[in-house]
């Protein structure tokens, strides 16, 4: 998966994150309803993380060097994707500009994600 689908998969991630903590804080009844939603963490998870076959007499040594060769990509993907979100949103909250919601920031980065 290319880096901008994984940074704006990250953020529909983030974006539906806020939207279920107003919820939960509006005390909606909708708890149910987002066990539901969350599943999009798992579908990212499924989408990003490659097949690994291990060989029934790998030892341990070995399982590590397989995993962390096969899977290291991925996470360095998700970890980049998730780092870049956060200091964009906290450069905003930092620079104490005008009334912006997180919304609107991460909206504003999928928008660019193309190009970074």
């Amino acid at each position: 998966m290319e880096q901008s689908e994984v940074l704006k998969r990250v953020i529909g991630i983030l974006t539906q994150a806020g939207d279920w903590q107003r919820r939960l804080e509006e005390d909606t009844g909708q708890e149910q309803d987002m066990d539901a939603e969350m599943g999009v963490v798992t579908e990212l998870l499924n989408e990003t993380m490659p097949r690994v076959e291990v060989p029934a007499d790998a030892t341990p040594e070995e399982l590590s060097a397989l995993l962390g060769r096969e899977v290291g990509g991925a996470v360095e993907q998700l970890v980049g994707a998730f780092t870049l979100a956060f200091v964009t949103l906290a450069r905003v909250h930092d620079a104490g500009g005008p009334d912006v919601s997180s919304a609107d920031i991460l909206q504003d980065l999928a928008l660019r994600a193309e190009e970074l």
